[in-house]
């Protein structure tokens, strides 16, 4: 099973690329290392434009760069996928409820071919 405690990767990118955090700061779009701290100590999660500037900062995909964040949304989608299924399997079934059937399988399989050895299960052990 993969670890998904640790939220993020950004202080051993950034120590990896010998950038202090007054200048990861600057080339997020902050004004100084002290978000980056806050970022970096857990204290504050980046908002998607900074999680975006930070993946092309670093060269890594944000599943990548912030496995624990990207593993708590990525189960809460999935579960309200599986709401979603349940409520349209027990609906009258049409062209459009299977087209959103389709969709929704696909989301589900994509996730579970990307994590390895990823289950199911895991994602109930997640706190909200």
């Amino acid at each position: 099973m993969q670890n998904h405690d640790l939220l993020h990767y950004l202080r051993t990118h950034r120590q990896w690329t010998s950038l202090s955090q007054d200048e990861v700061g600057l080339l997020i779009g902050g004004r100084s290392g002290m978000q980056v701290s806050r970022y970096e100590r857990y204290l504050q999660e980046p908002d998607l434009q900074t999680a975006i500037a930070y993946a092309v900062l670093f060269h890594v995909p944000i599943a990548e760069l912030f496995p624990g964040l990207y593993f708590k949304i990525e189960c809460r989608t999935l579960q309200r996928i599986q709401t979603l299924a349940r409520k349209l399997d027990a609906a009258t079934p049409d062209r459009q409820t299977a087209r959103k059937m389709q969709a929704l399988m696909a989301a589900v399989s994509e996730s579970l071919s990307e994590s390895g050895e990823w289950r199911w299960e895991d994602c109930f052990e997640v706190p909200s």
